[in-house]
């Protein structure tokens, strides 16, 4: 019984590796296909540049080189090499329809994009704050004074990034730049 399982399993250790060499050798990865070389078991590329993608390593080599990329993938622990060899195709990609700016190009676009979402955001909290201030009982006088002293020392709209538009105080919220306006009666633009 066991001579027959080891026969077994011996029989299906020599097919397992006749059917991976036979793969391997039918089909090299993208780099040693691009680099018209055989690809080795051993190939540093062969996981992360598959046969059926070979525009990938094309765009990696024109930007990088073969051999550069080789030996960042030989410097880089092996658990990180998937996501080296990603980035390296993001930027190489970039670059090829970017040649100037490459994924900085992107990069500096999202920027602008998020500086612009900012603002409007910081608009739309300041005319909800305007809309509140608005909607509240006008303070009594000795929380008015109260309320100018400790606004004296805060931000007010306009300034940089805060984003503090208003102060919590005795249970109603008190808006920064209208507050003074709303205890006059005037709307504040």
């Amino acid at each position: 019984m066991l001579k027959q399982q080891l026969k077994q399993r011996k029989e299906m250790e020599k097919n397992y590796g006749k059917m991976s060499s036979s793969t391997y050798s039918n089909s090299p990865c993208a780099a040693c296909k691009f680099l018209r070389r055989k690809c080795l078991p051993n190939c540093v590329f062969a996981p992360y540049f598959p046969s059926e993608e070979p525009q990938k390593f094309a765009n990696v080599h024109k930007i990088f080189g073969a051999s550069n990329v080789s030996k960042l993938l030989n410097e880089v622990q092996p658990h990180q090499r998937e996501d080296a060899v990603n980035s390296l195709a993001y930027e190489a990609e970039a670059r090829m329809k970017d040649p100037v700016y490459g994924c900085v190009g992107a990069i500096s676009i999202l920027q602008r994009q998020v500086i612009k979402l900012q603002r409007e955001l910081d608009a739309t909290n300041a005319n909800l704050i305007r809309y509140a201030c608005s909607e509240l009982p006008a303070p009594s006088s000795s929380s008015s004074s109260q309320y100018a002293r400790r606004s004296s020392s805060t931000s007010h709209i306009g300034s940089s990034s805060t984003s503090s538009y208003g102060h919590y105080y005795s249970g109603l919220y008190f808006c920064g730049p209208c507050g003074d306006d709303h205890d006059k009666g005037e709307e504040h633009k």
